[in-house]
């Protein structure tokens, strides 16, 4: 169009253009009208793809608003919300898929009830999640790229829950870099008590044993020995570090680990091995820290040693739902044990009842 703009005027051969007449006028306009229809029907086709990628969005009166607010959240970093997020420099770290909300919010009154939701930050590992949290609680969720497909991170043992949990340390070892203190927690947990007065010293990494035999309630802190298989048996479930050197060193290790270690049908890996192999290859040059078994037991003693359970009254800190598998079964042994908290105290949540 630029180059009609600039073509010469077209030339009438009345030597007077003011006796121009009606039909030689006439004549004269038509090049300007169809400039003119040109661009209007550009501006018509125009509106009309816009309004086809905003129809789904114009059906309320906020759904503009919310089209604008997901756009937002597509370009917040990681090293926005943390942020954001830190309260005295320390985050509480979650990652979380779509399936798993329901975990998520029952894990969330659990620590709201303790007071400390506030240094929550989520890590969505699918849009779904990333746009229902932020929505609810806005900076609280964050999108690593790339988006994992939120169906195939479900069944524990496949190829797409090992995708899952093998990107975890490398956002603990990115928010370590950032500077601040961590602590991960899977969502199938509960909280009865405040974890930070047992977070005591100055170690670099802090962790729970996945065994179930019980310990002395004064067991040592020293990292245990291997089992058969030649490794621990720690939970890569619950993790506490500081932004140390030694903790930044075990996930590289972590990393490495998975790498070497990657899932086969044969084979159907997941991370906590390759965590494990971590902390025992770098053992000699990290101050490790094994946090109390009265105080976060794995689900296997909790929720099968109830002689223990009462030994140990009053002690419980953090609960882990685990050995077990399904999402149903999960929530049935919350349920019968009190602790699926989302019917009666989903206000508690700052996400509120979640549908």
């Amino acid at each position: 169009m630029s180059s009609f703009l600039h073509q010469r005027p077209l030339q009438n051969s009345l030597s007077d253009p003011d006796e121009l007449s009606p039909r030689s006028l006439q004549n004269y306009q038509k090049p300007t009208t169809a400039f003119l229809r040109r661009p209007a029907v550009l501006v018509l086709l125009s509106l009309l793809i816009i309004l086809g990628v905003l129809s789904p969005y114009i059906h309320s009166p906020t759904s503009l608003l919310s089209f604008s607010s997901n756009t937002k959240w597509r370009s917040y970093t990681l090293p926005d919300a943390a942020a954001y997020v830190a309260k005295n420099n320390t985050l509480i770290v979650c990652a979380v898929s779509e399936a798993y909300l329901p975990f998520l919010n029952n894990w969330l009154i659990s620590i709201t009830l303790q007071k400390h939701h506030e240094k929550v930050l989520v890590i969505a590992e699918d849009y779904a999640t990333l746009y229902k949290v932020n929505e609810r609680w806005p900076g609280h969720a964050v999108l690593v790229p790339p988006a994992l497909e939120a169906s195939a991170a479900h069944k524990f043992g496949s190829q797409g829950f090992f995708n899952f949990t093998a990107r975890r340390p490398r956002h603990l070892l990115q928010i370590l870099e950032l500077g601040f203190n961590v602590m991960y927690n899977d969502v199938d947990m509960v909280w009865l008590g405040d974890p930070f007065p047992y977070l005591k010293g100055e170690h670099d990494v802090y962790f729970t044993d996945d065994m179930a035999y019980v310990k002395p309630l004064g067991h040592s802190h020293e990292l245990p020995p291997p089992g058969k298989k030649g490794r621990t048996y720690i939970c890569s479930c619950m993790i506490y570090m500081r932004p140390t050197n030694g903790a930044k060193l075990v996930m590289k290790k972590w990393i490495e680990e998975l790498e070497a270690q990657p899932w086969s049908k044969a084979k159907k890996a997941n991370d906590q091995p390759a965590f494990n192999w971590a902390l025992n290859k770098t053992a000699g040059q990290v101050d490790l820290y094994l946090l109390p078994q009265k105080a976060f037991p794995t689900g296997g003693l909790y929720f099968k040693n109830q002689t223990w359970v009462q030994e140990t009254k009053g002690m419980h800190v953090i609960i882990h739902n685990n050995y077990i598998t399904g999402f149903e079964k999960k929530i049935k042994r919350f349920h019968d044990y009190g602790l699926w908290l989302v019917d009666d105290h989903a206000s508690e949540s700052p996400l509120g009842r979640l549908k």
